[in-house]
């Protein structure tokens, strides 16, 4: 089971959790979990760093994590870095894609240290518009 941010609430500040998280209101600081939903009326401003994110929300700053799902919903301004990386259309994205090879390091216990990236393969991708 998930730890929720719901909807009705605002955080000012870092999150970092352990476990599963599943935001749904607006978090101003970046976010550090096992697996990250953040869902359709949610608002992140602020890095996350994840093993799993799917978006359906919005996202302004940079994804790190080893699976990165964006829904018809998503909205995500800033660098995605991944190992495997799905768009739904419909999706808006405005930043670069870059993939990380499989030996980036697990995300199994989130403290002190942060998750070190390897040099990335950049891809050139044209930023995902719907009309």
């Amino acid at each position: 089971m998930p730890s929720i941010i719901s909807a009705n609430l605002q955080i000012a500040g870092d999150l970092i959790s352990n476990g599963d998280l599943q935001i749904d209101g607006i978090v101003e600081g970046n976010v550090r979990s096992q697996t990250l939903t953040v869902g359709e009326t949610a608002t992140i401003t602020g890095d996350v760093d994840a093993e799993s994110v799917q978006v359906r929300g919005s996202v302004t700053g940079q994804i790190n994590a080893r699976t990165v799902t964006l829904t018809k919903t998503a909205r995500v301004v800033g660098d995605v870095m991944h190992e495997t990386l799905a768009i739904d259309a419909g999706a808006y994205l405005e930043g670069a894609c870059r993939h990380v090879e499989a030996s980036r390091p697990a995300v199994e216990t989130i403290g002190v240290s942060s998750v070190s990236v390897e040099p990335a393969k950049e891809t050139e991708i044209e930023p995902a518009y719907t009309t």
